[in-house]
């Protein structure tokens, strides 16, 4: 697989993100993609929502391209398959993939982990895999009442001020989650501090991450 650099070489320049419904990116790895695209000035980030129709085909685009507002390059794309219903599609969402997968060659690529229990996610990460198999695949976690968050062991420290500008995004583009029990500041708050606690983050906050396959090159 693609190897990531431990020298100074190649810089990051080229992100792909995948979500399966509005809002999921943003909440797995939103405050890494703010801290690249601000950290990168020629950033090229692709990010692509499967499921998401009317109010949330807006919401999931809006927040986009806050979160992206920095991104040298943003090029964001909204499907509007079934909410739920992503393995009963899994041909015409296994095309999306493929079409990508020739378009575009990320250095990094973030999906869905492979243990949630939501099977639109599974189906995502397992699609992931299948179309992007020589490159760095960050999976990332979507806490829900399944009680599925798992044990990651890749981490990306995050300011405190990164952190709590990821939560107001969240709170601001997303109304149509508001009634949520789940939804709301102390969630997204507590699961980036613990994950902060785990990296010993300088700032006490971070992502976390699965990193299945990784090679390293000194």
């Amino acid at each position: 697989m693609l190897p990531l650099s431990l020298s100074g070489g190649e810089p990051v320049r080229r992100v792909l993100a995948v979500g399966c419904h509005a809002d999921d990116i943003e909440i797995g790895c939103g405050g890494t993609l703010l801290t690249l695209t601000r950290a990168s000035r020629d950033l090229e980030v692709t990010w692509v929502v499967l499921a998401a129709r009317d109010e949330r085909e807006r919401e999931a685009r809006t927040s986009a391209e806050a979160f992206l507002a920095s991104a040298a390059r943003p090029q964001i794309e909204i499907h509007g398959f079934r909410d739920s219903f992503l393995p009963y599609d899994g041909g015409q969402v296994k095309e999306v993939f493929q079409d990508l997968a020739q378009r575009i060659d990320p250095q990094i690529v973030f999906t869905h982990t492979r243990e949630d229990l939501h099977q639109d996610h599974r189906l995502a990460c397992e699609l992931t895999w299948n179309a992007f198999r020589n490159h760095v695949v960050l999976e990332y976690e979507v806490p829900k009442v399944d009680g599925d968050l798992g044990r990651p062991n890749a981490y990306v420290p995050l300011s405190a001020a990164v952190a709590e500008e990821k939560i107001d995004l969240l709170l601001q583009h997303f109304p149509s989650q508001a009634e949520k029990p789940w939804f709301d500041g102390e969630t997204f708050r507590g699961l980036m501090r613990l994950r902060g606690m785990e990296a010993v983050a300088p700032e006490r906050y971070a992502e976390a991450f699965v990193a299945r396959k990784l090679a390293l090159a000194p």
